[in-house]
Formats: structure tokens, C-alpha cells, sequence
């Protein structure tokens, strides 16, 4: 693995997502309109103020993930995969491509959907803007990390989709956004604490309320980079050149 190598896979990457329109809108564009949605259903309420943060970490972590795996996945079928790994390409090489590339992105994404969600969704927030802006793009990318490690099981763009009731919906459902997770049945508070998508949740909630100093949060954040790391590392190890 070298980094000329990891560079230039993610040259092409963002060059690709560049010549296509409707990807580059539903990267930046659609978890802001999701999130103004959400603030338009509660207008003239408090809900806003209290799901606000879950549905910064939720929605680009969503988007993130189907666009990464179905975007890897379809390399390996269209068979552009096995041609780059018969050059002095690895899979390391490919996987932090992709990770560089969307990750790129990810901070794009996560600088609309923040700024949009605070300037003109009238979140508040008691803490620190940037914190908040960090743990978004830790959430970001781990929707991106993940997307990488279904990419690297799947066969077809529906099994990525099929990936979902695994990696998604139990942190989605588990993480805090219909109940406080410390009122959750003891089971399933104890699985809740070991979910990455709890740890944005939980340091998005306190960046927005102050309950939490920023070491606090950095300790989440880091918790976030753990699985982050993991999933890319297993996702490389798994990947095959090219889907039967």
C-alpha cells in the first residue's frame, strides 16, 4: 500500500461523483432537506430542540452508508475492480481511496447540513459549534466505514440494502432518538452502549445542551474513529476483485 497509490484512487473516486449530478445532490443536499423537514413537521414546538442533534448524526450517516457501498459494489460487478488490482494496486490502496474520497465529501456534507440545521432550523446550541461540526464528521464517516464493510459482503446493490436491519436500523433504533437510552430495558441499553451511532447521538445531544465538558466529547469522538478504523480494516480484508 502506498499513499500515490491511495491518493490517485480517490482522485478518481471524486472525479466520478463530480460528472454525476443527482449523487452529488443527495450527498450535500438531501440530509439538509430531511433535517428541515423534520424541523417543519415541529414547528412551533420544543421536539425540534431535543431530536434535532440525532437527526444531524442520523441522516448523513444514512446517505453516507447506501452511497459508499452501492458505489464500491457496483466497481467490483462492472468488473473495473479486477482491472485495477491487475496493476500494483491493493485492496488497502482501494478501501482508503474510497475512505479519502467520501470522506472528502463528508465534510462538505456535514457543513451544509450543520450550518442549515443551526442558521436556518433555529437549533440551538449551548456548546461549542465545532465540537458539534467534529462528531458530525466522525458520524459521516462512519456511515462511509460501514458502507465499505457491506460493499465488501454484498453481491448486488439489494443485498447493500439487505445490509440495512443489520448495521442501521438497531442503532437507529437503539441509539436514543424515540427513548433515552437509559430507559431501555437493561438488555438493550447494555447493546446500545457498544453502538457507534449511540456515541454521535449521545455527543451531538451534549454538545447542543452543554451537559458535557469537551473531553467527554473527544472520548466519544475517538470511540466513533475505533469503529471507524475497524470497519475499514475488515472491510479491506474481505474484499473480493470481483462478484461471481
Amino acid at each position: 500500500m502506498t499513499l500515490v497509490r491511495t491518493f490517485s484512487t480517490a482522485g478518481r473516486v471524486l472525479t466520478q461523483i463530480r460528472h454525476d449530478p443527482r449523487t452529488v445532490g443527495l450527498l450535500l443536499v438531501v440530509p439538509s432537506l430531511l433535517i428541515g423537514l423534520v424541523a417543519w413537521i415541529f414547528t412551533d414546538t420544543d421536539v425540534f430542540q431535543t431530536i434535532g442533534p440525532a437527526m444531524i448524526a442520523l441522516f448523513p450517516f444514512i446517505v453516507m452508508f447506501l452511497v459508499t457501498s452501492i458505489s464500491t459494489l457496483r466497481e467490483r460487478r462492472s468488473g473495473t475492480l479486477e482491472r485495477l488490482f491487475s496493476m500494483p494496486l491493493g485492496k488497502g490502496d482501494f478501501i482508503l481511496g474510497y475512505a479519502l474520497a467520501f470522506g472528502f465529501l463528508a465534510v462538505f456534507q456535514t457543513a451544509i447540513a450543520v450550518s442549515f440545521a443551526v442558521f436556518v432550523c433555529g437549533l440551538e446550541i449551548e456548546g461549542s459549534i465545532w465540537l458539534l461540526f467534529a462528531v458530525t464528521v466522525a458520524d459521516a464517516l462512519l456511515g462511509t466505514a460501514f458502507g465499505l464493510l457491506a460493499s465488501a459482503f454484498a453481491r448486488t446493490e439489494f443485498q447493500v440494502v439487505q445490509f440495512m436491519p443489520l448495521l442501521v436500523f438497531p442503532q437507529i433504533l437503539l441509539g436514543g432518538i424515540f427513548i433515552p437510552r437509559d430507559q431501555l430495558p437493561e438488555v438493550l441499553e447494555a447493546i446500545s452502549d457498544w453502538l457507534p451511532l449511540s456515541y454521535a447521538i449521545d455527543a451531538l445531544t451534549a454538545v447542543a445542551d452543554g451537559s458535557e465538558d469537551a473531553a467527554w466529547i473527544w472520548a466519544r469522538i475517538l470511540a466513533i474513529g475505533a469503529w471507524i478504523v475497524g470497519s475499514i480494516v475488515v472491510g479491506s480484508v474481505t474484499l473480493r476483485r470481483r462478484t461471481p
